[in-house]
Formats: C-alpha cells, sequence, structure tokens
C-alpha cells in the first residue's frame, strides 16, 4: 500500500438508481456519484470526509493516524450519500483533510510550515493562525502534524493532484446543474465536534453566511424538516460557512450554497471514530432531507 485506506474509503454503488464514475485518473482525489437521471438541481459535497492517508504524510508526522483521522469529518460521506436516490449528485473527498484541506482558499498557506516562502500566502487569515491552512499544520486535536519544513513543491503537488481536480469537478457540476435547471444548489456537508454549550446546544448548524451564499426559501426549508426530524437547528451560529459556500454561493447568478454542520455524537463515538447506533438514523434523516429538497422543486422558485 502507498498509504492507508481506511475501512470504509471504497464506495459501491447505492441501488439501481443511481451509478458511481471514479475512473482511474481521479480515484485518488475524489468520488462521483449520479442518479442515472438527474431531476433534481441538488449537488450534495463532502470536502472533508476523505479518508485516504499517502505514505508521504504517514512518514512525516509526528502524530499517530488517531490523531491525524480527528481532522476528518468522518462518514458524512456515507450519511449524505442516499441523496443520489432523490436526482442529486454527490460529491466527496477521497484525500484525508490532513494532508490537503479542499475547503480552504489554496493561497491560504502558512509560511513557517515551508522552506521556502510561497508567493501567494494569507497569513493573516484567522484559519492560517490557526494551524488549518490548506496544508494543515495541525491536527483536529490541535497536535502539530510534521517533524520537519515541508518544500513549496510538496504544498503544490498536493494542491494539483487532489485540490484542482475537486473544485474542477464542483464547478462543472455546478455549471452543469445551472445549464439543466436554470439554477443549482449546492449543500456543503460537514460534522462537528460535541459541544459542552449545554443541554440545548444544536445539533444541526446551517450557515448560509448570514443570507448571503443562499436564497432565504432553502435555508427555511432545511431548517423545517431537521426540526419536523427532531434536531435542534440553528443558523449561522458557530459556523456561518467556509470556503466553498462563499465561493459556490452566488445566488444572483443562480447558484446557491447551504454548509450544514452534523454534531459527531449523533453518530460516531468521537473518542475511537467508530459508528454508534445513531448512524442508521442519521443517514436516513440526511437522506430524508434530501428528498425533502427534491420535491420542493427549487428550479420553479429559484431558476
Amino acid at each position: 500500500m502507498d498509504g492507508h485506506d481506511l475501512p470504509g474509503a471504497a464506495r459501491t454503488n447505492l441501488d439501481g438508481d443511481a451509478e458511481e464514475r471514479t475512473g482511474p485518473a481521479r480515484e485518488s482525489s475524489f468520488a462521483l456519484i449520479e442518479p442515472l437521471r438527474r431531476t433534481a438541481p441538488l449537488i450534495f459535497s463532502s470536502p472533508h470526509s476523505g479518508r485516504r492517508y499517502p505514505a508521504d504524510l504517514l512518514a512525516d508526522t509526528r502524530i499517530g493516524l488517531l490523531s491525524l483521522r480527528r481532522s476528518e469529518d468522518a462518514y458524512v460521506d456515507e450519511l449524505f450519500s442516499g441523496a443520489a436516490a432523490h436526482g442529486a449528485c454527490v460529491l466527496s473527498a477521497a484525500i484525508a483533510r490532513a494532508y490537503v484541506d479542499l475547503n480552504r482558499d489554496p493561497a491560504e498557506l502558512d509560511p513557517d510550515m515551508f522552506s521556502e516562502r510561497p508567493a501567494r500566502s494569507m497569513p493573516g487569515s484567522a484559519r492560517v493562525q490557526a494551524g488549518l491552512g490548506a496544508i494543515p499544520r495541525v491536527s483536529g486535536d490541535g497536535q502539530a502534524i510534521y517533524r520537519r519544513k515541508l518544500s513549496l513543491a510538496e504544498a503544490e503537488q498536493r494542491l494539483a493532484a487532489y485540490y484542482t481536480p475537486y473544485h474542477d469537478m464542483l464547478r462543472n457540476l455546478m455549471s452543469e446543474t445551472r445549464d439543466q435547471f436554470g439554477c443549482a444548489v449546492l449543500i456543503d456537508c460537514h460534522s462537528m465536534p460535541s459541544s459542552a454549550r449545554g443541554a440545548h446546544a444544536p445539533d444541526i448548524v446551517l450557515g448560509d453566511r448570514f443570507g448571503v451564499s443562499c436564497h432565504p426559501s432553502v435555508t427555511a426549508l432545511a431548517e423545517a424538516t431537521l426540526r419536523r426530524l427532531g434536531y435542534r437547528v440553528a443558523r449561522n451560529a458557530p459556523f456561518a460557512g467556509g470556503h466553498t459556500t462563499q465561493t459556490y454561493g452566488q445566488p444572483s447568478v443562480h447558484s446557491h450554497a447551504l454548509q450544514i454542520e452534523i454534531n459527531r455524537a449523533l453518530y460516531i463515538d468521537e473518542r475511537t471514530l467508530e459508528r454508534t447506533q445513531g448512524f442508521a438514523r442519521v443517514r436516513a434523516d440526511m437522506s430524508r432531507l434530501a428528498e425533502a429538497l427534491a420535491a420542493a422543486a427549487l428550479h420553479k422558485s429559484l431558476a
């Protein structure tokens, strides 16, 4: 093996209504599940659920695999895979977030991580300062990942091999969807650590950048559906939407993007990252969310 592909990383077809297409050139970049027939202007993306850990990362890291995995949105791709049965596309990263973060601006590079100074960097970015730039410096539990400085060529290779193909595909999907339906709605799917903020902390946070990235009717429908399914839902706090939401959410050109963050404690053991009994319920409910959005005939109200 050239690294670690963790159990569950290989995808299979969902059912007779959907197919997966991942050619050899794109296997290490992303997985795309498409319905046999597109019936909704919906794209579900999961940039942080990749479970492939290349050999060079494992050779250079000073921490264990479990600590590296704490950066993952573990199994979020599986939680939303059922959306393809409702006429939507599902795009998910294959590469681990600890290796390259697909939900960042590619210029969000920490100069202190590299032996040469990047020509383009954003050292003032809050994400870079936190060690969570396009090439993360720290893991999800705050530990420094590398035992040495990386070369700038290594960062550029990672971005070219994984970041660029993922976003090329996402841009193509958004464009094709707008051409077919008159609008495109991107649901960017994530998970968040459970919080000690009290008994009434949200189960799910919807982020539309305070109404800027998505038509309010989409956010309202998602919130109403999730509340009906029994979840405590918040909007834009503490997560209003990241790079993906900001980049692709442009309602003025009929492109909408809504971020969804799911409390990990609902479906995994946060200590071991193993699925719990709650996994099946959350997965079924995310399929119901996709069904509700698909049934709303969004192309008629947003185009």
